[in-house]
């Protein structure tokens, strides 16, 4: 009884030319494992199931795809031909499918910041974290840290990065154009001029080793002006030995902005320069929270254009 109602939609969707997309996902699951009752065990059903799909897909496209050789189901040459043409296309779509779903979660709303910009998270957008959580409701913020590429299949609503890409469907804001400067303690640095590089040491940031050559040429120097000092993975680790030592740091000054106007730093006059890179904030399509990440975003944007207007004045 079952089977007859099987054919019979089979031959409703030939009529119709209505694509039985079902059938063709059964299918591409036979082909790839090689047996219905192991296409059976991928799909979670029986292997009548399997075979009524097969049925009904052999009914819409009017010939055999599977030649069945005791436990084994072969694919017959149109059956090779249909499964190669269809499988990526099937894979495609189930996989954006999963990414752009939305799902609806208990409780409160948490979203994840993910930035490869370790030093601007800990010196600008974490302190000012409650700000937006209040704005938007209590949301909950989590932040990590990556230098890696990111994939489709990593957990995170948001990137910040400045020299990493998304690779999958993304909203994005440019949030920063950064700017360098050279910075000192007030008591090393007060009332000297630029060519006080060239005899106070300059700690070298490895994680960041575009910097420091950049800003030399923006300010016709090379690195034989100039003495190296001690070396830092990180710009955050760098930030207490120039406040608390006799050295010079190139930063970021997005980063140093807070310290300058409490005075831990001085800037050096004439020392700032455009590195030629770009902040982004990325909102991902997949995210569970579409709204609140674009949202992120955009107060993201807001933040560091205020931090910049606070450094020209």
């Amino acid at each position: 009884m079952k089977r007859s109602i099987w054919r019979r939609s089979g031959q409703m969707a030939a009529q119709d030319d209505e694509v039985p997309l079902n059938a063709i996902r059964a299918f591409v699951t036979v082909a790839r494992e090689g047996s219905v009752t192991r296409a059976a065990s991928s799909l979670g059903t029986t292997q009548s199931s399997v075979s009524r799909y097969l049925s009904v897909l052999r009914d819409y496209l009017g010939a055999d795809l599977i030649a069945r050789r005791g436990r084994r189901s072969d694919l017959t040459e149109f059956g090779r031909l249909f499964a190669n043409a269809v499988s990526e296309p099937l894979e495609t779509v189930g996989f954006t499918a999963k990414r752009m779903r939305r799902r609806t979660a208990a409780g409160t709303n948490r979203i994840v910041v993910r930035t490869s910009l370790s030093t601007f998270a800990s010196s600008l957008l974490i302190p000012n974290l409650q700000a937006f959580s209040a704005e938007a409701g209590g949301v909950i913020v989590d932040v990590i840290s990556s230098l890696s590429l990111p994939s489709s299949s990593d957990d995170f609503d948001i990137l910040i990065t400045r020299d990493l890409s998304v690779i999958e469907p993304a909203d994005s804001w440019e949030i920063y154009n950064e700017e360098l400067v050279c910075v000192g303690p007030p008591n090393l640095v007060a009332g000297r001029e630029l060519s006080i590089v060239r005899s106070i040491p300059i700690l070298n940031i490895t994680s960041r080793p575009d910097i420091l050559p950049t800003w030399l040429r923006a300010m016709n120097l090379s690195s034989n002006d100039i003495r190296a000092g001690a070396r830092y993975d990180h710009n955050y680790l760098a930030l207490p030995a120039v406040m608390t030592g006799k050295c010079l740091l190139v930063a970021p000054e997005i980063i140093v902005s807070d310290l300058v106007r409490g005075g831990a730093l001085q800037i050096i006059p004439g020392s700032r320069a455009p590195s030629g890179m770009q902040y982004r904030a990325f909102a991902v399509d997949r995210s569970e929270y579409p709204e609140i990440a674009r949202s992120f975003c955009r107060w993201v944007a807001r933040l560091c254009k205020r931090a910049t207007l606070a450094q020209a004045t």
